[in-house]
This record gives structure tokens, sequence and C-alpha cells, in this order.
């Protein structure tokens, strides 16, 4: 009985040890402590991303933190990919539409919002507070295309205001660009059509949550077909989305976000 309470013992101790050693190794900022995040610094990690989602409907059939969990997931790859980056905790509040009237989004339950100004204000902080941290290349990526003259903006604002300084300040473009470009290309070259692949929530937009996380899609919703229409918050037609054909937007926003941010960092 009692080797079997050291062993039980020691398997605990090892799972612990494995458990720190994973977090001590982590690109997500959020789980290292302030002196292991100074050492990576010191090492020569001083890029950082700031994955930046939204919370915001997805029809019937997707949850409302979808941009969340993918920004974060994507992030994690590049940053993994590219060796020297780490990763700021996810933005989540971002502007979504008026609320009083309600508008864009805010016409569905359980979108948030926050106004414009508010928004690059937080970015804004985020970047100084990084760059105190002595990160030197700080990439805004945006998951979602409604703010994205919001990131730029930033990125230019402090890029004069830092222009005689080592710190820069990147908004990106490439990651949605590859999203809404060249994955709606490989998925019309693979037969589906521009009103199935859609806007929001539909083919694509559907497939991609699949690929990152299936917990994501409400699969019962998608089979049942019901209320997946523009008046239930979805344009395009999700139907025959699958996490194989996610994949191929998964790998092409990643490897296009590492090439252009080796373009823009010095190495």
């Amino acid at each position: 009985m009692l080797d079997r309470a050291r062993q039980l013992l020691a398997a605990a101790l090892l799972a612990s040890c494995a458990t720190l050693a994973h977090s001590a190794g982590s690109v997500f900022l959020e789980e290292l402590t302030s002196t292991e995040l100074q050492s990576q610094v010191r090492a020569g990690k001083t890029t950082v991303l700031v994955p930046i989602g939204g919370t915001e409907q997805n029809g019937p059939h997707m949850v409302l933190g979808k941009h969340n969990v993918r920004v974060k997931a994507l992030c994690e790859r590049i940053a993994t990919a590219l060796g020297n980056t780490l990763v700021a905790p996810v933005l989540a509040y971002v502007p979504e539409g008026g609320i009083d009237p309600p508008t864009s989004h805010m016409r569905f339950a359980g979108t948030l919002t926050i106004p414009q100004a508010t928004f690059e204000s937080i970015l804004e902080s985020t970047a100084r507070s990084l760059r105190a941290s002595g990160f030197r290349d700080i990439v805004f990526v945006g998951d979602h295309g409604g703010y994205r003259r919001s990131l730029q903006a930033v990125a230019a604002r402090l890029g004069r205001e830092w222009k005689n300084t080592p710190a820069r300040v990147h908004a990106l473009p490439e990651y949605y660009w590859a999203l809404e470009t060249e994955y709606a290309a490989a998925l019309k070259a693979r037969g589906h059509s521009d009103a199935a692949i859609g806007t929001h929530a539909g083919l694509a937009d559907t497939s991609l949550a699949l690929a990152v996380d299936p917990a994501l899609v409400r699969t019962g919703e998608l089979a049942a077909g019901h209320n997946l229409d523009a008046a239930h918050g979805v344009y395009g037609d999700p139907r025959g989305a699958s996490a194989e054909l996610g994949r191929i937007g998964v790998d092409l926003i990643v490897q296009r976000s590492v090439d252009a941010i080796r373009r823009a960092v010095p190495h």
C-alpha cells in the first residue's frame, strides 16, 4: 500500500514538473511569470503578437467567441514558426456597431461592442505597455475585418512617435488578406460558389472554426439547416463546411503572416 502511494506521489510530481516546464516554455505571455518573460525578452524574443478578436453573433451554429479562439490558436502557430515571438492576451472587446439603436452585429443577442475611440486607446496602451516590457516589434493581428483601419491608424500614430527609437508597431494586413482573398480563391477552385463561401458565418468562416476547434460549431444546428440566412446573421451557406476545408485557410493565413513578419522585422 505504501509503495503504491509513493508511486502515485512520484507520478503527480512528474506531472507537475512537466506542466511547469510547459508553462515556462509557452509562447503565451499570460502563462509566464514576470521574471520568465524578462529572461525570454533578454534572450531575443523581442517580437510580440497582439491577437484581436471580437465577441459577436455568428449565426445559430457558431459560438459568440469564435474570433477570440481562432486568433489565439493561429497566433500560437505563427509565433511558434517564427521562434523569437510571444503572444499577448486576446483583445475580445472591439467595435461591433451601435447600441441604441442597435446596428450591425449588435442587432443580435450576445454581441459586445465598444466605441472606436476606446478601442484605439486600448490598442495604444497595450502597445506602450509591451514596449515598456522590452518588446521592439509589436504586431497587431486582427481576425475581424471591421476594425482594420483602427489597427493601421494606431500603428501609424505610434510609428511617427517612435520613429527615432528601436520600437515599431505593425498592423499585419496580410493575415486578413489571406483569409479574404487566397482562402476564398482556394475554396472556389474546389467548386464552392461565392454565395456559399460567404462573408460571415458561411462556408469559409465555419470551416475555419471546425479546423481550429470543432466545439465552436453546433453541428446539430448546421445539419438541421434552419435559420442559416441573413435574417439570422449568416451571410453564406455553411452546410458544406468541414475541418478539411478549414485547414486550407489556416495554413494560408499562418504562412502569409509568418512571411510578412519576417519581411518587416529585422533579424
